[in-house]
């Protein structure tokens, strides 16, 4: 259903109607932390919130625009050949360099379910609604996975935030009542069934990709990955290297730790997946095992998510609970049935408000569908598949 936001937003902006509405959602990622753009294996799930994205192809001119419900700052770019702004609409205006045949000039209004730096992906779900957008925009025949690696291509390069492909796949391809299994180093996927709800806590402790320590994590695990090829060349990325094999490298540390946790966090997927397929559920020691590891070996935790998951583990009826979304504030997750995280998740935000002096952001989510064209009424429909 499209929301009257969107379209209102749109009209106010440009006087005139949209030729569709986009959409794409957030996701949080059950388990696999920091593995995707090591090559290893992540299990996100698409979340009920959603971007939405109106837009309309314009028959002449060069300049196209770009208006949100949460930003001031209107984006104005040239649309076969933009320029990295630093501002929100790099995420719409970057898919022109990726696009052949060049996009035409458009006029396009975004309004967001999901909040922006809580580690939910916001920025994924922007890429992706933008995708779906120009294709069908276009007429541009493209799988959903096409679209993901353009919308991966859009962050990771034009943006600069040296990203895995997990935000962008899980916002593209997952499917209602599925976690998405992804295999990074080969780019392949597998939808399992997932039937918890998941509890999204947002510590709103602000976090940011690009000002945080993401990027040089990412430089210690290639410099970890650098270091184990020095005994064994053969050893394609760093989530491929087993645990032993790190330990007897005697890395450098904290090299060591990035390293283990990489290796760790990629069999505690395979783990969670393998439960899902066995008995419908991931053992919350799993979980733990998971907040544990980004906690201690890959120092990425913060103090509000530590103590959420400490009281989210003492409560009845969570059967487990980690960070997710890459840390340094942001959100974390707690596992179990719907009502007994509803229990959970007030009593648990009435007492973080008494610790921390602030009010959290509390959602209860089920795993939902991906990347869709919620409106059209534009003659030249792509071929999404």
């Amino acid at each position: 259903m499209v929301p009257a936001a969107v379209t209102d937003l749109f009209r106010a902006t440009y006087d005139a109607e949209p030729d569709l509405v986009a959409s794409a959602p957030g996701r949080v990622n059950l388990i696999g932390e920091h593995t995707d753009y090591n090559g290893g294996e992540v299990l996100p799930i698409a979340i009920e919130q959603r971007t939405f994205i109106a837009i309309r192809k314009l028959s002449s001119g060069s300049r196209s625009h770009a208006v949100s419900s949460t930003e001031e700052a209107t984006g104005v770019f040239t649309a076969t050949d933009p320029v990295r702004s630093g501002k929100w609409w790099d995420y719409v205006s970057g898919f022109a360099s990726y696009s052949t045949p060049p996009l035409p000039p458009f006029e396009l209004a975004v309004t967001s379910e999901v909040p922006a730096g809580a580690g939910l992906s916001s920025s994924a779900a922007l890429e992706v609604a933008a995708g779906f957008a120009f294709a069908a925009l276009t007429g541009k025949p493209q799988s959903l996975k096409d679209i993901a690696l353009d919308a991966w291509r859009v962050e990771s390069q034009f943006v600069g935030v040296d990203c895995g492909i997990m935000d962008q796949f899980a916002s593209a391809l997952s499917l209602e009542g599925h976690a998405l299994h992804i295999f990074c180093d080969t780019m392949q996927f597998e939808r399992v069934p997932f039937a918890s709800s998941v509890l999204i806590f947002d510590t709103v402790v602000p976090r940011s990709l690009r000002s945080s320590e993401f990027n040089h994590r990412r430089a210690e695990c290639r410099e970890a990955l650098h270091l184990l090829r020095q005994a064994d060349p053969s050893l394609e990325h760093l989530a491929a290297a087993e645990p032993d094999q790190i330990r007897a490298a005697k890395l450098p540390p904290p090299l060591e730790d990035r390293a283990l946790h990489v290796s760790e966090e990629t069999r505690r997927v395979r783990s969670a997946v393998a439960q899902l397929r066995e008995k419908g559920a991931i053992d919350g020691d799993l979980l733990y095992q998971s907040h544990a590891s980004l906690r201690d070996r890959y120092q990425c935790s913060s103090p509000e998510l530590d103590w959420f998951v400490d009281h989210a583990l003492r409560a009845e009826g969570v059967d487990g609970a980690r960070l997710t979304g890459a840390g340094w504030g942001g959100c974390a997750i707690a596992l179990g049935a719907r009502e007994a995280l509803a229990s959970a998740g007030s009593q648990i935000a009435r007492d973080f408000r008494r610790e921390f002096t602030r009010d959290p952001r509390v959602w209860l989510t089920e795993a939902s569908q991906g990347a869709r064209i919620e409106r059209h009424s534009y003659g030249g429909a792509a071929t999404i598949a």
